[in-house]
């Protein structure tokens, strides 16, 4: 047994703009039972008239309604649909990468107005992404006042809605259960589709491949690092005090010099910093550490001698003896 669709106001007005052939609810109307209440749910022949929701089994009818009670009027009919009226194209625009130029031109040249692209530079994996938001929040305000037109969320490409399959099916939900149209303009999946459509499935597939290939590349950025560490190849920022400068400061400080008197005459060798003297405060992070390094093996020896002064005295020590036949 399915379970009922929980409607939203949008779903039921929907249904709603539409006569029952079943039980003659007027438009404006939910559909009634056999005793004239309102029925718990829309009648089929009736929700199926309703693109969206024409595959559901069953649409529930929303508890302002009121289902069990005689109806009631509780939102203004809508205003009847005109099969004759053009259905007009409104697009929102989204764009989000670290440079935004080229993507603001991409979705002006679609003569998408400013005033309703939503720009923001962040990561795709941040799951709250206040612009992206704001988008769907304005496609479904437009969508509610002018149900007859066509409400489009354009993007450049799919990987600015998400980065994995659940996130983006998610959004495919959400724009189904909204009467959204997604819009890409680059990218595998390029057009405009309908996710409450067949496009829906294809976009699911585009979306697994999306996340295949963010972890196929993880994969192979991790190997070359674990290639490039066995081969000594280690990334960062080379170390400023070298092997060389350590020795060299190690040996005139043996000879009385200080590290300020020592300092002037090192020059690092590679990075940003090239040619330039270190700081005084590198060569003495540099010395702590030798010393850290050179005292860690002292102190096993220490330990050890501690612990054999630990020994209670008196305690003979086994040795290897020789025993003789008498």
């Amino acid at each position: 047994m399915t379970a009922p669709h929980t409607a939203s106001v949008f779903d039921a007005d929907d249904i709603e703009r539409h006569p029952c052939p079943r039980c003659a609810a007027e438009p404006g109307s939910p559909c009634r039972s056999r005793g004239g209440a309102v029925a718990g749910t829309y009648h089929t022949g009736r929700f199926t008239k309703v693109g969206r929701l024409a595959k559901l089994l069953r649409v529930a009818t929303p508890a302002d309604r009121g289902p069990g009670q005689p109806w009631r009027p509780g939102t203004p009919p809508p205003a009847p649909v005109d099969p004759d009226m053009p259905t007009a194209d409104i697009r929102i625009g989204y764009a989000r990468c670290s440079t935004l130029g080229q993507e603001l031109d991409a979705l002006t040249a679609k003569n998408i107005p400013r005033d309703k692209i939503f720009a923001e530079k962040i990561s795709t994996r941040v799951r709250v992404r206040p612009q992206f938001e704001a988008a769907l929040t304005a496609a479904r305000e437009i969508k509610a006042h002018a149900p007859h037109c066509r409400v489009i969320l354009t993007v450049c490409e799919m990987k600015r809605l998400g980065r994995d399959a659940a996130e983006l099916t998610a959004l495919a939900d959400h724009l189904s259960a909204h009467g959204l149209v997604l819009e890409m303009l680059a990218g595998p999946l390029a057009g405009t589709y309908d996710p409450s459509g067949h496009g829906r499935l294809l976009f699911a597939f585009f979306a697994a491949m999306a996340e295949t290939e963010r972890e196929n590349i993880r994969e192979s950025t991790l190997e070359g690092l674990d290639t490039a560490a066995r081969k000594g190849k280690h990334g960062g920022r080379p170390p400023v005090i070298t092997a060389d400068m350590l020795h060299t400061v190690l040996r005139r400080r043996a000879m009385g010099e200080s590290v300020e008197q020592i300092q002037p005459d090192l020059i690092i060798g590679t990075g940003r910093r090239k040619g330039h003297n270190p700081s005084v405060a590198s060569i003495y992070r540099a010395l702590a550490e030798h010393d850290k390094t050179q005292a860690y093996p002292e102190a096993i020896v220490q330990a050890r001698a501690d612990f054999a002064a630990l020994r209670p005295t008196g305690v003979p020590t086994l040795h290897a003896t020789t025993s003789t036949a008498g």
